[in-house]
């Protein structure tokens, strides 16, 4: 079997949706999965939908596109702001995208009346995380100007938590955007039908006992895809964290000293992480590098230390040396070692478990319990 590969365990990735769908789902709250670190790839998004999400979420047109080569017909949301060179192929594809600029709207209006349809629109408002976003105090304003815009329909209002700024989700924040849905809805009159209040970050929010207010939807990827809570990165009970492994081939294994044996001026090495003073260790080099994952996102196996990474190459180090040259090393992987795993040209992904019957309970996972570890 080639490598560098990633194996995706879809049955894992089933599992980890159907949990958190079920659990929120007591609470009134909807899931939208979000495929974006997967880059749309069409098999993960199925056992996403399998699982019982009830549509799709991405941030790049390309990913969308992909889905809808597939066959994906499930509602897709684009939720980064449209560019505006894009706005024709974002109507054509998207049922729905997530909003900030004004010109942008108006630009889909026209595509959606030339396409003789009516887009979506949901408007992203600042919450504290200083990424994208309308200032509260604006919000009435833009959402009437969509109201009287032929072509798109005002869907929603949401907002982004724990991304730019690590700004955490609170109770408080959430009723503040459940009262800007209500005072919305008093300026412009129709029914605010999707009040999205974040992204994996809310989770413990939802599974708390606050009330949710009109929050009605999340947009869940990380902790679908890893079973993590992203501020923390705790293990969420009854998830799993191993859906995604990468496994790479050792192409060298020397005992040499980890310190090197000539002056180097190269700033750039200073980067570099040597394991602790010890006279000797194998050395174990991988073909693969910052090219290909993010290195530091890398769980090491019992018994390794990383040492370093260059674009193609992983160092890592060990006292008992098991691995020979042509060995394969398995790692686990954080959000984003994934993301840049998926988007890399020259890792495979292999699939296992796939097609799963549709929005069927795993009954074999760990329990059902949802709780942070």
């Amino acid at each position: 079997m080639s490598s560098p590969r990633l194996e995706v365990d879809l049955r894992k990735i089933r599992h980890n949706t159907r949990t958190i769908v079920d659990s929120l789902k007591i609470r009134g709250i909807c899931v939208t999965a979000v495929t974006k670190a997967a880059c749309g790839h069409p098999a993960i998004a199925r056992a996403m939908l399998d699982g019982g999400a009830a549509g799709l979420a991405e941030a790049r047109l390309s990913n969308v596109k992909r889905l809808r080569q597939a066959g994906t017909t499930s509602p897709i949301t684009l939720i980064r702001t449209p560019m505006l060179s894009q706005a024709d192929d974002v109507v054509e594809v998207c049922d729905a995208s997530y909003n900030t600029e004004i010109s942008v709207i108006s630009a889909l209006a026209a595509a959606a009346l030339r396409q003789k349809t009516v887009h979506d629109i949901v408007l992203m408002v600042e919450m504290g995380d200083r990424r994208e976003g309308i200032m509260p105090q604006d919000l009435g304003d833009v959402a009437r100007r969509v109201v009287d815009m032929p072509g798109v329909a005002l869907k929603g209002i949401g907002a982004n938590f724990a991304c730019l700024s690590g700004i955490a989700p609170t109770a408080a924040k959430m009723q503040v955007l459940s009262a800007l849905a209500n005072d919305i809805e008093g300026q412009c009159g129709p029914f605010i039908e999707t009040v999205s209040g974040g992204n994996s970050a809310n989770l413990p929010w939802a599974f708390g006992a606050c009330a949710t207010g009109r929050i009605n939807d999340l947009r869940i990827g990380e902790a679908i895809l890893l079973g993590v809570d992203p501020v923390t990165g705790d293990q969420i009970g009854g998830m799993y964290r191993d859906a995604f492994t990468l496994v790479a081939e050792v192409i060298e294994t020397d005992a040499k000293s980890v310190h090197p044996l000539v002056g180097n001026s190269d700033h750039t090495l200073a980067k570099i992480r040597l394991v602790p003073d010890i006279s000797k260790i194998t050395r174990i080099i991988l073909a693969i590098g910052h090219q290909d994952t993010d290195a530091a996102g890398l769980s090491m196996p019992a018994g390794t230390t990383l040492i370093g990474a260059t674009s193609d190459h992983l160092v890592i180090g060990t006292k008992n040396p098991t691995l020979r040259v042509g060995s394969e090393m398995r790692f686990n992987m954080n959000y984003s070692a994934v993301m840049r795993a998926m988007a890399a040209p020259d890792i495979q992904t292999n699939l296992r478990h796939d097609r799963g019957p549709p929005n069927a309970h795993d009954v074999d996972g760990p329990s059902k319990h949802l709780a942070s570890v």
